[in-house]
Protein backbone atom coordinates (compact mmCIF):
# COMPACT_ATOMS: atom_id res chain seq x y z
CA UNK A 1 0.00 0.00 0.00
CA UNK A 2 1.80 3.25 -1.10
CA UNK A 3 1.68 6.15 1.43
CA UNK A 4 -0.43 9.29 1.49
CA UNK A 5 0.66 12.23 0.41
CA UNK A 6 1.61 14.47 3.76
CA UNK A 7 -0.13 17.28 3.54
CA UNK A 8 1.45 20.98 3.74
CA UNK A 9 1.86 22.55 7.18
CA UNK A 10 -0.33 25.07 8.43
CA UNK A 11 0.70 28.48 7.44
CA UNK A 12 -2.36 30.20 8.97
CA UNK A 13 -4.04 28.56 12.30
CA UNK A 14 -6.91 30.59 13.70
CA UNK A 15 -8.70 29.10 17.19
CA UNK A 16 -11.25 30.09 19.08
CA UNK A 17 -10.96 33.38 17.84
CA UNK A 18 -13.63 36.10 19.64
CA UNK A 19 -13.33 39.51 18.61
CA UNK A 20 -15.36 42.78 19.51
CA UNK A 21 -15.87 45.93 17.25
CA UNK A 22 -15.97 48.50 20.40
CA UNK A 23 -18.97 47.30 22.38
CA UNK A 24 -20.35 45.27 19.90
CA UNK A 25 -19.11 40.99 19.14
CA UNK A 26 -18.64 40.52 15.60
CA UNK A 27 -17.05 37.20 16.54
CA UNK A 28 -17.99 34.17 18.62
CA UNK A 29 -15.86 31.75 17.95
CA UNK A 30 -13.72 31.54 14.38
CA UNK A 31 -11.48 28.00 14.19
CA UNK A 32 -9.78 27.45 10.82
CA UNK A 33 -6.24 26.88 8.90
CA UNK A 34 -4.85 27.84 5.78
CA UNK A 35 -2.29 25.09 4.30
CA UNK A 36 0.86 26.54 2.24
CA UNK A 37 0.10 27.17 -1.95
CA UNK A 38 -3.69 26.61 -1.09
CA UNK A 39 -6.76 28.88 -1.97
CA UNK A 40 -9.43 29.42 0.83
CA UNK A 41 -12.26 31.11 0.73
CA UNK A 42 -14.59 32.41 3.67
CA UNK A 43 -18.00 32.60 2.82
CA UNK A 44 -21.26 33.90 4.19
CA UNK A 45 -23.55 36.53 4.21
CA UNK A 46 -23.02 40.31 4.91
CA UNK A 47 -22.21 41.22 8.26
CA UNK A 48 -21.32 37.37 9.13
CA UNK A 49 -17.60 38.05 10.03
CA UNK A 50 -15.76 37.36 7.56
CA UNK A 51 -13.99 40.81 6.62
CA UNK A 52 -13.56 41.03 10.60
CA UNK A 53 -11.91 38.03 10.46
CA UNK A 54 -9.16 39.06 8.01
CA UNK A 55 -8.98 42.34 9.78
CA UNK A 56 -7.81 40.13 13.26
CA UNK A 57 -5.12 38.30 11.22
CA UNK A 58 -3.48 41.32 10.19
CA UNK A 59 -3.65 42.71 13.91
CA UNK A 60 -6.66 45.60 13.11
CA UNK A 61 -9.13 44.50 15.47
CA UNK A 62 -8.40 45.81 18.89
CA UNK A 63 -10.36 43.38 21.08
CA UNK A 64 -10.02 39.93 20.30
CA UNK A 65 -9.54 36.94 21.98
CA UNK A 66 -8.54 33.46 20.67
CA UNK A 67 -5.30 31.88 19.09
CA UNK A 68 -3.77 33.37 15.92
CA UNK A 69 -0.43 31.63 14.77
CA UNK A 70 1.54 32.59 11.11
CA UNK A 71 3.52 29.86 10.20
CA UNK A 72 4.37 28.19 13.77
CA UNK A 73 3.81 32.02 15.57
CA UNK A 74 1.64 32.96 17.60
CA UNK A 75 0.47 36.93 16.95
CA UNK A 76 -0.52 37.46 20.44
CA UNK A 77 0.14 40.96 21.54
CA UNK A 78 1.62 41.99 17.97
CA UNK A 79 1.12 45.32 15.93
CA UNK A 80 0.02 45.15 12.72
CA UNK A 81 3.54 46.17 11.30
CA UNK A 82 4.83 43.15 13.09
CA UNK A 83 2.60 40.89 11.73
CA UNK A 84 2.96 42.32 8.31
CA UNK A 85 6.95 41.54 9.00
CA UNK A 86 5.89 37.44 9.48
CA UNK A 87 4.59 37.32 5.59
CA UNK A 88 0.95 38.60 5.66
CA UNK A 89 -0.47 41.34 3.63
CA UNK A 90 -3.72 42.71 3.65
CA UNK A 91 -6.09 44.07 0.48
CA UNK A 92 -9.09 45.60 1.44
CA UNK A 93 -12.33 45.92 -0.28
CA UNK A 94 -12.21 49.56 -0.35
CA UNK A 95 -8.57 49.30 -2.76
CA UNK A 96 -7.26 52.26 -0.59
CA UNK A 97 -5.53 53.83 -3.96
CA UNK A 98 -4.02 57.18 -3.53
CA UNK A 99 -5.70 59.90 -6.24
CA UNK A 100 -2.45 62.29 -5.65
CA UNK A 101 -0.13 59.63 -6.87
CA UNK A 102 0.29 57.86 -10.25
CA UNK A 103 -0.43 54.15 -10.58
CA UNK A 104 3.25 53.12 -10.47
CA UNK A 105 3.55 55.38 -7.22
CA UNK A 106 0.74 53.85 -5.98
CA UNK A 107 2.43 50.26 -6.60
CA UNK A 108 6.24 51.48 -5.05
CA UNK A 109 3.96 52.69 -1.62
CA UNK A 110 4.81 49.65 0.20
CA UNK A 111 7.82 48.86 1.75
CA UNK A 112 9.38 45.24 0.69
CA UNK A 113 9.23 43.70 4.32
CA UNK A 114 11.03 40.54 3.48
CA UNK A 115 12.84 38.76 0.07
CA UNK A 116 10.68 36.78 -2.40
CA UNK A 117 8.77 39.66 -3.41
CA UNK A 118 7.84 40.12 -6.72
CA UNK A 119 9.65 42.90 -8.86
CA UNK A 120 7.48 45.51 -10.53
CA UNK A 121 8.61 43.86 -13.95
CA UNK A 122 7.20 40.40 -12.91
CA UNK A 123 4.02 42.28 -11.60
CA UNK A 124 3.49 43.83 -15.22
CA UNK A 125 3.66 40.71 -16.55
CA UNK A 126 1.15 39.52 -14.35
CA UNK A 127 -1.17 43.00 -15.01
CA UNK A 128 0.03 44.59 -18.66
CA UNK A 129 -2.95 47.00 -18.74
CA UNK A 130 -1.11 48.55 -15.16
CA UNK A 131 1.62 49.07 -17.40
CA UNK A 132 0.04 50.52 -19.48
CA UNK A 133 -1.17 52.54 -17.70
CA UNK A 134 1.35 53.34 -14.89
CA UNK A 135 1.84 57.50 -15.53
CA UNK A 136 -2.19 57.68 -15.19
CA UNK A 137 -3.68 59.18 -12.00
CA UNK A 138 -4.36 56.41 -9.46
CA UNK A 139 -8.17 57.21 -9.53
CA UNK A 140 -8.29 57.36 -13.64
CA UNK A 141 -7.98 53.83 -13.75
CA UNK A 142 -11.06 52.24 -14.13
CA UNK A 143 -12.48 49.89 -11.47
CA UNK A 144 -11.32 46.59 -12.75
CA UNK A 145 -7.63 48.62 -12.58
CA UNK A 146 -7.64 49.93 -9.46
CA UNK A 147 -8.83 46.55 -8.23
CA UNK A 148 -5.39 45.28 -9.91
CA UNK A 149 -3.24 47.76 -8.65
CA UNK A 150 -4.68 47.30 -5.39
CA UNK A 151 -3.77 43.37 -5.26
CA UNK A 152 -0.32 44.20 -7.60
CA UNK A 153 0.82 46.28 -4.81
CA UNK A 154 0.98 44.33 -2.03
CA UNK A 155 2.97 41.72 -4.29
CA UNK A 156 6.40 43.36 -4.17
CA UNK A 157 6.44 43.17 -0.07
CA UNK A 158 7.24 39.76 0.60
CA UNK A 159 4.30 38.28 1.80
CA UNK A 160 3.41 35.11 1.15
CA UNK A 161 -0.15 34.68 3.23
CA UNK A 162 -2.28 36.94 1.00
CA UNK A 163 -5.36 38.29 2.34
CA UNK A 164 -8.12 39.44 -0.39
CA UNK A 165 -11.22 40.97 0.42
CA UNK A 166 -14.13 41.24 -2.21
CA UNK A 167 -11.70 41.60 -4.84
CA UNK A 168 -14.50 41.03 -7.49
CA UNK A 169 -16.97 43.10 -5.91
CA UNK A 170 -18.75 45.33 -8.36
CA UNK A 171 -16.35 44.21 -11.65
CA UNK A 172 -17.56 42.96 -14.85
CA UNK A 173 -17.64 39.94 -15.51
CA UNK A 174 -14.51 39.78 -18.04
CA UNK A 175 -12.59 41.56 -15.48
CA UNK A 176 -13.49 39.00 -12.49
CA UNK A 177 -12.36 36.11 -14.78
CA UNK A 178 -8.68 38.58 -15.02
CA UNK A 179 -9.05 38.21 -11.23
CA UNK A 180 -9.23 34.74 -11.14
CA UNK A 181 -6.81 34.23 -13.77
CA UNK A 182 -4.47 36.04 -11.90
CA UNK A 183 -5.35 34.64 -7.98
CA UNK A 184 -4.39 30.88 -9.98
CA UNK A 185 -1.32 32.46 -11.10
CA UNK A 186 -0.64 33.68 -7.78
CA UNK A 187 -0.38 30.11 -6.34
CA UNK A 188 1.65 28.59 -8.65
CA UNK A 189 4.24 31.76 -7.64
CA UNK A 190 4.00 30.08 -4.75
CA UNK A 191 1.46 32.19 -2.61
CA UNK A 192 -1.02 31.62 -0.08
CA UNK A 193 -4.06 32.86 -0.44
CA UNK A 194 -7.22 33.87 2.35
CA UNK A 195 -10.05 35.40 0.39
CA UNK A 196 -13.24 36.72 1.59
CA UNK A 197 -15.36 36.54 -1.14
CA UNK A 198 -19.54 37.08 -2.21
CA UNK A 199 -19.24 35.25 -6.12
CA UNK A 200 -19.45 31.37 -5.15
CA UNK A 201 -19.45 31.01 -8.65
CA UNK A 202 -16.24 32.47 -9.10
CA UNK A 203 -15.09 31.02 -5.49
CA UNK A 204 -16.15 27.64 -6.58
CA UNK A 205 -13.93 27.72 -9.56
CA UNK A 206 -10.96 29.00 -7.81
CA UNK A 207 -10.63 28.26 -3.62
CA UNK A 208 -9.64 24.68 -2.65
CA UNK A 209 -11.32 24.78 0.38
CA UNK A 210 -14.02 26.97 2.16
CA UNK A 211 -15.62 27.91 5.44
CA UNK A 212 -18.71 29.47 5.95
CA UNK A 213 -19.41 32.00 8.47
CA UNK A 214 -22.71 32.79 10.12
CA UNK A 215 -23.06 35.01 13.20
CA UNK A 216 -19.17 35.14 13.83
CA UNK A 217 -19.01 31.71 13.99
CA UNK A 218 -17.69 28.44 11.22
CA UNK A 219 -20.74 26.45 10.79
CA UNK A 220 -19.74 24.50 7.74
CA UNK A 221 -16.50 23.95 5.67
CA UNK A 222 -15.87 21.51 2.43
CA UNK A 223 -13.46 21.11 -0.39
CA UNK A 224 -13.78 21.98 -4.13
CA UNK A 225 -14.30 18.36 -4.65
CA UNK A 226 -17.52 18.48 -2.20
CA UNK A 227 -19.54 21.16 -4.30
CA UNK A 228 -21.07 19.34 -6.83
CA UNK A 229 -22.58 16.54 -4.61
CA UNK A 230 -23.95 19.15 -1.94
CA UNK A 231 -24.56 22.06 -4.43
CA UNK A 232 -28.40 22.92 -3.25
CA UNK A 233 -27.41 22.72 0.46
CA UNK A 234 -24.62 24.98 0.14
CA UNK A 235 -26.73 27.17 -1.87
CA UNK A 236 -29.44 27.11 0.52
CA UNK A 237 -26.87 27.67 3.92
CA UNK A 238 -25.40 30.47 1.11
CA UNK A 239 -29.34 32.02 0.62
CA UNK A 240 -28.58 32.13 -3.16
Amino acid sequence: MSESTPQPKPLLRIEHLVGHYGETQALHDISLEVREGEIVCLLGRNGAGKTTTLRAVIGLLEKRKGHIEIDGQSTEGLPPEAIAHLGVAYCPEERGIFASLTAEENLLLPPVLRPGGLSVDEIYELFPNLKARRSSPGTKLSGGEQQMLAIARILRTGAKLLLLDECTEGLAPVIVQRIGQVVLGLRQRGFTVLMVEQNFRFASRLADRFYVIEEGTVVEQFTQAQIAPNLERIERLLGL
